[in-house]
């Protein structure tokens, strides 16, 4: 695999990862954009080689550049995402914090989820920005969002931008706090999708409560698209449409471990198999490898069952991985990799059973996406 790379998001910059045949060595590229944030770094998977940068600027404040030279050179933007002005709730955007392509048919469109919880669209590959009016500005924003409260650590944001490979009018995304939602519309109309999934938090409690979650990262699954899998931030749920109740998989994890955690990645061609990486969630939510302990937990069979992934990696160690920082390659034993707070990247090239740390001494890494250049 000579022609893929990692692209990692930093909160100092931008990093690349290139590999050789066998993945078994790498190169380290970077930084770019040292000192800036780098919230999400994506290359357009529909090919074009297009990349885009979701950064946060200590001079543009919240921007998106892109390159057409695999990270080279680079342009802003030059209508970056932003609420409409005049926005009616007085909502100014934050951070843009993920990104992600559209439809395979609209190969100039992509998406972006900003905080406060924005969706925006680029119809230009990413040179100019507009708010998507029909969520934006959706009568029950501001109760979905809990405007102009901030229930999350770092921040209210939408993510999880998810595309129907069959439909492009058909949407998922995931907001925190907020919780999961669909539309089959183009954006215009949206409906929660919350169905069974616990709130513990909330002063109700129960699963029965329509919004209001904490989604950490859902995934559709490519092939397989009425499959999706969500680390939420009260456990791991699979969901089977055309139902719209979650079921809660991470009820079969180890009890000493949970299942609470913030990535959730998928096989790209088995929508059985996913891999998460727990976290310590209990009392002040210490947000670490549960006792100190890191490791990856793998299923094979949707959930009925976990498998401990840990070899090679340190005995002790009190890693974070954030929901961006986990990813897979394509490649026929399939490659895993996720990147921690404290700025090592690590590597599975057969599906998780062996690690090796691939790189360290990094910047806080935000984001680890997979990049084929083929």
């Amino acid at each position: 695999m000579p022609d893929s790379m990692l692209l990692v998001g930093t909160r100092k910059g931008v990093f690349f990862l290139r590999c050789t045949e066998g993945r078994t060595n790498w190169s380290l590229e970077g930084p770019m954009f040292l000192g800036h944030v780098a919230q999400h770094v994506v290359l357009d998977p529909r090919g074009g080689g297009r990349m885009l940068l979701a950064a946060n600027t200590g001079h543009l404040g919240p921007t998106v550049f892109y390159s057409d030279d695999v990270g080279q050179t680079w342009t802003e933007s030059s209508k970056p995402p932003a609420f409409r002005a005049g926005d009616s709730l007085g909502r100014s955007l934050d951070t843009v914090f993920w990104i992600s392509p559209g439809h395979a048919d609209e190969p100039e469109v992509w998406f972006a989820g900003g905080s406060p919880q924005g969706l925006f669209v680029t119809r230009d590959a990413g040179d100019t920005w507009e708010a998507v009016d029909g969520f934006n500005d959706h009568p029950l924003w501001a109760t979905w969002t809990e405007w102009p409260e901030n229930n999350t650590p770092d921040g209210s944001m939408l993510h999880s931008v998810n595309v129907d490979p069959r439909d492009a009018n058909h949407m998922y995304i995931g907001l925190s706090g907020g919780g999961v939602f669909e539309t089959t519309d183009g954006c215009k109309n949206w409906r929660t999708l919350n169905g069974n999934v616990a709130m513990t938090f909330a002063p109700e409690g129960g699963p029965e409560l329509e919004f209001g979650h904490d989604p950490h990262c859902v995934r559709l699954h490519p092939d397989f698209p009425d499959r999706l899998y969500q680390q939420n931030h009260c456990g791991i749920y699979r969901l089977d449409r055309p139902d719209d109740r979650w079921v809660r998989i991470g009820d079969n994890m180890p009890a000493d471990v949970g299942d609470i955690g913030f990535p959730v990645e998928l096989h790209p061609r088995d929508p059985d198999t996913v891999w998460v990486f727990p976290m310590d969630g209990t009392d002040v939510w210490p947000r670490t490898s549960p006792d100190g302990k890191p490791c990856v937990y793998m299923t094979r069979d949707a959930g009925k069952s976990w498998t401990r992934q840990d070899t090679g990696l340190p005995e002790r160690a009190w890693y974070t991985v954030k929901r961006q920082a986990m990813t897979t390659d394509d490649a026929e034993a399939v490659g895993v990799y996720f990147g921690t707070t404290s700025g090592e990247i690590w590597a599975s090239i057969d599906e998780g059973s062996t690690w090796n740390c691939i790189a360290e001494h990094l910047p806080e890494i935000y984001s680890v996406e997979f990049a084929n250049l083929k």
